[in-house]
């Protein structure tokens, strides 16, 4: 038997040979993947997109052999036994832009980083220079600051005589372990003694290294371990984790791990963000 499905009018049911009561259409979005019967041709396929076309909204659907026609939007279509008005599918509003940078600074957007100034800011290694990247980096490009690995603070007075601070070309330097008496304060005070008063600035945290600058409940502990002095830190710090510490490739996967777990600010411990918030005065001024 040949049936006519939707009869001589399937929106209206005017005429109808089933004698159905006339149905209105309810309003379908053309979401991507939608499949839906063209009524007039019984063309079926999945929408593709939706699209404007002489001044109208038009729909694609694909069919299952990869197919595509166009129709026009509205009235006209069937989803699951039922007659559908197809309608532009509803945009979700764009997420809304942080008021706030990972620093806690006011957000500016869709400003340019400043051309790089003069002034510098050291960090001892790449652990530092990337932990101050992910927190104010936003900062730093809007203010046109530059941070610049020192490889050990032992290099410090080398690196002030080549780079020849003094008005206009400051220098601020993050220092690990920077207390009274260490080794680390002898050498800042005797490479600060070297250049023009006012033109570099020394500034440093009390741990042994910046990944201890990370609050440690950001990585399930209450408190980080302390290692025995002989044993290199990292590594020691590795295996009291259980982390795996075998190789340099896992300390930099360990680095990458504590790195991601840091949010903004809030995640970082008072003696590092105070330091690192001089530094920046230090060198825009």
């Amino acid at each position: 038997m040949n049936e006519d499905r939707y009869g001589s009018d399937v929106l209206g049911g005017s005429g109808s040979t089933h004698h159905r009561p006339a149905r209105t259409s309810r309003p379908q979005p053309a979401e991507t993947g939608l499949v839906v019967e063209e009524v007039t041709t019984g063309w079926v396929g999945a929408v593709v997109r939706v699209e404007k076309s002489g001044g109208q909204h038009v729909v694609v659907l694909e069919d299952r052999r990869g197919r595509t026609r166009t129709f026009p939007l509205g009235r006209g279509f069937w989803l699951d036994g039922e007659p559908v008005a197809l309608t532009a599918p509803v945009r979700a509003p764009a997420p809304a832009r942080p008021t706030r940078t990972a620093s806690g600074s006011v957000a500016v957007h869709d400003a340019r980083a400043r051309v790089a100034r003069g002034s510098r800011i050291w960090v001892e290694g790449k652990h530092d220079a990337e932990l101050v990247e992910k927190v104010w980096g936003d900062d730093l490009r809007l203010e046109g600051v530059v941070v610049e690995l020192l490889d050990g603070v032992d290099n410090l007075e080398d690196a002030l005589r080549d780079f020849a601070p003094g008005p206009g070309r400051r220098v601020g330097v993050l220092v690990d372990h920077l207390v009274t008496g260490s080794k680390e304060s002898r050498i800042a005070a005797a490479a600060v003694r070297g250049v023009p008063a006012g033109s570099v600035l020394v500034l440093g945290h009390p741990y042994v290294d910046v990944w201890q600058a990370v609050r440690p409940e950001r990585i399930g502990l209450s408190a980080w371990p302390v290692i025995e002095r002989g044993t290199e830190w990292k590594h020691g710090i590795l295996r009291e984790l259980g982390w795996p510490a075998d190789e340099q490739a896992d300390v930099a996967r360990a680095w990458q791990r504590i790195l991601r777990s840091v949010r903004s600010y809030a995640d970082l411990e008072p003696s590092l963000l105070g330091r690192v918030e001089e530094l920046i005065d230090f060198v825009t001024a």
